[in-house]
């Protein structure tokens, strides 16, 4: 089923199709349809009534008139009092039409229903006099054929009957006194049926000063005549007084029209006004009837009507809850071809701005929108908020007109217009300019949310996204669409602001002419750099997300390899952003690993097989840097509200918070996804080349410490706890040899930190425990503690009673075995006689003297054990050009190596001599005593 768009079901009215309207067609005017000088539209009784859509309250009043004219009843004196461009002169106007009309009562559209259920055959015409405050000054008399008419009543009493009628009143009139009930009762029941209309009375009585006489009177003579001809109508069964007031105080025009107003109301307030304010279904039929002939193809109207039905109920929650029930299609029905959310923001939100009329002022907009959209060849179902020209001058300022100042660049930078941010985006993504929905988006947050700009009411400002989607989606069409763009415009409009967390429903969204704290913080995102302010914050970043990384003995993040410390500590280094990884371009990171590995600073790095790499991704780092400025955007905007330097309301306040609050939160989870690369130096063979491998943390597992972890544990990069048969093959693999059999095991364990083809050990405890397993059997090696002059000083094999310090031997197995078998003492022969033999002369060594008996209680002599070192005393004289480096050399080969024996307690004493032949400068002994003390030298004196 094809739908046809509105411009194919209905056509508007000439005036509106050609713009030929003008502000004063949409004004009505009694003095001007009483003197014959109005449009058709008013001054034609018939033509009035094909446009005018008889509301409830109007019917009401319409009957009471027909009822009192006919003398059955009605009301004497009705009051409509309804808020500024609310119908009350379009109703007066009803009356005067109905009084005075020249052609049938059929004639007139909907007449002949009222008078049916009122039971009435007719109306009888009547006598109209029509008092317009606006059409005559209090201080200047106008004519009327020959007299000169000074006051209300003059004129109350020339339109009623001519010069018969005015000599009635001429004496009242010529010295500005009110003529009395009485009189008034008379000219009244001469001239009846007759209608009073009194429009803008308020106008009329303002321009009197207290005290002060004026031709047309004075303020109480005015209010005299009006109470007076209050009480004369009620009694005159065939007369109706009609008088419109205003609401309210601000549209009464200052302190002399609010005293005018109030003393208008307590001359009217014994009469009970008959008015209903217009529903919003009949404001739809106002204007309808107003703007468009009649509906050409009321079948097509049926159908698309019922396609948007149908389309909300398939979006469901998407759209307003309202949208689900049956009679909101029948709002669209009576509203057609405009669609129900346009009445709903104009009626609702723009009728509360100050001057902004309730009807005249919907139908001077949407005459502009509709005769623009028609010469656009506009093609939509149906007329939307999405739908609004804003981009043309004439409607664009007919709204704005009434927001105050500062509109216009909101309109040309963000919503509508050939250069506007959403013609751009739509230009860049045809997805959107193929129905326009940035623009559609922006058109309808405008029309819902600009009134607040104005009137700053309670409750929650802007729109929720439910109702943006309804104020653009058209049958065939996906809600995504427009909701897409809606992230879009939030994220980059200058003066678009919003409210709550924007994955929520409950966001609301809306225009304001301050540019919004978004683009402040866009604007400020500009000002930080990626070497400085980014860097550093990364790096607090980064150094919270590898705190729990407990598995290595420090962490150094962006550290220079000149402050990474070369020792045996197991240390994870995390790169900085400019040597990131990428599969595509792996160099940047590699060759920064392979620098930290060989370089501590100006010298070699000694034991870089202690090091592991965490790098950033390239396509990750783009997005953690601009996360990173929008956090310290946000940061600064709320430390300059502290700090008074910006000024914002409460509700932006709480918003930079939030938004700050967010920005962090983030970020964790950014660097995560960024430092994903696990880089390990490693060489396969003594003879290789360093290379570099890599792997892809999870980053959507555990925290990043555990991770980390369990990819060095899985891969082997890091060894925890170690076979004694791994040990012996790499001993046999690389240090046993047929002249050197055995090996210290704490320069295994030093090569291991050195050297990357050699497993890297989580500690010095995985050596020492594999050592004492492998001891405990035969299979592996043994073990001594020194080798002297061929003698294995403590040797052992297959006992695990070890201890594993700078001293200890590892042997190669069959070394052992041999060695072992070699130093077996002789047998022991058994005691008896010794045998006959040749004595030799001389002294006799002592290996050969025979073994004779021992005596009782003693025990043979057996080998001596060597004795252990119980201390060590060292000193070296050091140059004093060198004494850094080699000071650093001692403290890292000589004093550590001590140290890490758990038996030794190492004390260090420096002796520092310096002769000073011509003697010391008083500058240089100053400071070095000072430094001295500082340093807690024990001894620092000068001779």
């Amino acid at each position: 089923m094809s739908l046809k768009p509105w411009r194919e079901v209905i056509v508007p009215h000439p005036d509106v199709l050609n713009g030929t309207f003008q502000q004063s067609e949409f004004a009505a005017d009694l003095t001007a349809v009483r003197s014959g000088k109005a449009t058709p539209e008013y001054g034609d009784a018939k033509a009035f009534y094909e446009r005018t859509f008889i509301t409830e309250g109007m019917g009401r009043l319409l009957t009471q008139v027909a009822q009192r004219l006919n003398g059955k009843g009605g009301e004497p004196v009705i009051q409509l009092q309804t808020a500024f461009g609310g119908g009350k002169t379009h109703t007066l106007l009803a009356v005067y039409h109905l009084a005075s009309r020249k052609c049938p009562l059929g004639e007139l559209v909907g007449i002949p229903a009222l008078l049916d259920q009122a039971k009435l055959l007719d109306v009888p015409p009547a006598q109209i006099a029509v008092l317009d405050g606006t059409a005559h000054a209090p201080g200047q008399p106008w004519k009327q054929g020959k007299h000169a008419i000074r006051t209300l009543w003059g004129e109350l009493a020339w339109q009623l009957g001519k010069a018969e009628g005015y000599a009635m009143v001429k004496e009242a009139d010529e010295n500005g006194t009110s003529p009395g009930k009485d009189v008034l009762i008379e000219l009244l029941s001469r001239f009846a049926p007759c209608v009073v209309l009194l429009d803008e009375l308020v106008v009329y009585i303002r321009q009197f000063v207290e005290s002060q006489a004026l031709s047309g009177g004075t303020y109480d003579s005015n209010l005299s005549f009006i109470q007076s001809l209050t009480e004369a109508a009620k009694l005159v069964q065939n007369v109706v007084v009609l008088a419109s007031l205003p609401e309210s105080d601000s549209q009464a025009g200052g302190p002399r029209g609010i005293s005018a107003l109030k003393a208008l109301e307590a001359v009217f307030n014994r009469v009970q006004a008959l008015w209903k304010t217009v529903a919003p279904e009949e404001a739809f039929e106002i204007v309808r009837r107003r703007l468009f002939e009649k509906i050409r193809d009321p079948k097509a109207r049926d159908q698309v009507c019922r396609a948007f039905a149908d389309a909300y109920v398939a979006e469901g929650s998407k759209v307003p809850q309202e949208t689900q029930e049956a009679r909101y299609f029948d709002r669209m029905m009576q509203s057609y071809p405009i669609h129900p959310e346009v009445f709903a923001q104009l009626y609702e939100e723009w009728t509360t701005i100050d001057g902004f009329q309730r009807t005249r002022g919907v139908l001077k907009l949407m005459a502009k929108v509709i005769f623009r959209l028609w010469q656009d060849d506009n093609k939509d179902l149906m007329i939307l908020p999405g739908s609004l020209p804003l981009y043309d001058g004439s409607a664009r300022n007919e709204l704005i007109y009434y927001l105050g100042p500062g509109w216009d660049p909101v309109m040309d930078r963000d919503i509508d217009g050939e250069r506007a941010e959403t013609t751009v985006l739509e230009a860049k993504e045809t997805r959107f300019g193929s129905v326009q929905a940035a623009r559609r988006v922006a058109r309808t947050v405008f029309l819902s949310s600009a009134p607040s700009s104005v009137n700053i009411r309670p409750g929650t400002r802007g729109i929720g996204r439910a109702s943006i989607l309804l104020g653009c989606l058209q049958p065939g069409q996906t809600s995504s669409l427009y909701s897409d763009a809606l992230n879009r415009l939030s994220d980059q409009l200058h003066y678009m602001s919003s409210s709550g967390d924007k994955s929520q429903d409950s966001t609301r969204y809306w225009f304001d002419t301050k540019a919004n704290l978004r683009r402040e913080m866009e604007e400020r995102k500009k000002r930080f750099e990626d070497k400085n302010e980014v860097r550093g914050r990364m790096a607090e970043v980064v150094k919270k997300l590898t705190a729990g990384a407990t598995f290595f003995d420090g962490t150094h993040i962006f550290t220079p390899h000149s402050d990474v410390p070369d020792d045996g500590a197991l240390r994870l280094v995390v790169m900085p952003p400019e040597q990131f990884y990428s599969r595509e371009e792996p160099r940047l990171a590699t060759e920064g690993v392979l620098d930290y590995v060989r370089n501590n600073g100006t010298k070699p790095r000694y034991r870089g097989n202690r090091l592991l790499f965490l790098a950033p991704d390239h396509g990750a780092l783009t997005r953690l840097r601009d996360c990173i400025r929008v956090a310290l955007a946000w940061n600064s905007i709320v430390e300059d509200v502290a700090a008074m330097r910006l000024n914002l309301d409460m509700l932006q306040s709480e918003q930079a918070k939030k938004e700050l609050k967010g920005a962090e939160d983030v970020l964790p989870r950014v660097a995560r996804e960024c430092y994903k690369w696990l880089l390990c130096p490693s060489q396969d063979s003594p003879t290789g080349k360093p290379s570099v491998e890599t792997v892809s943390l999870n980053t959507s597992g555990a925290a990043l410490g555990p991770e980390i972890e369990r990819v060095c544990l899985d891969n082997e990069w890091v060894i925890p706890t170690w076979s004694p048969i791994h040990l012996r093959t790499k001993l046999k693999e690389l240090y046993w040899k047929s002249d050197k059999p055995a090996v210290k095991a704490a320069e295994f364990w030093e090569d291991t930190l050195r050297y990357l083809y050699l497993p890297r050990m989580k500690d010095r405890g995985v050596i020492a425990q594999a050592i004492v397993k492998g001891a405990g059997t035969r299979d592996f090696y043994g073990t001594a503690y020194g080798e002297h002059e061929g003698k294995f000083d403590g040797f052992k094999f297959g006992d695990a009673n070890i201890q594993f310090d700078d001293t200890l031997l590892l042997i190669e197995p069959e070394a052992a075995k041999a060695y072992e078998a070699a130093n077996q003492p002789a047998p022991t022969p058994p005691p008896g006689p010794t045998p006959p033999g040749p004595v030799p002369s001389g002294p006799i060594p002592p290996g050969l003297i025979p073994p004779g008996p021992t005596p009782p209680g003693t025990t043979p002599p057996g080998p001596t054990p060597p004795s252990k070192a119980k201390s060590f005393h060292g000193s070296t004289v050091v140059a004093p050009a060198a004494a850094k480096m080699r000071l650093v050399q001692i403290a890292e080969e000589i004093i550590a190596t001590l140290a890490a024996d758990p038996n030794a307690e190492v004390k260090v004493r420096i002796e520092i001599e310096a002769s000073f032949p011509n003697g010391a400068a008083d500058q240089t002994k100053r400071a070095v005593s000072e430094n001295a003390k500082t340093l807690g030298f024990g001894t620092a004196e000068w001779e």
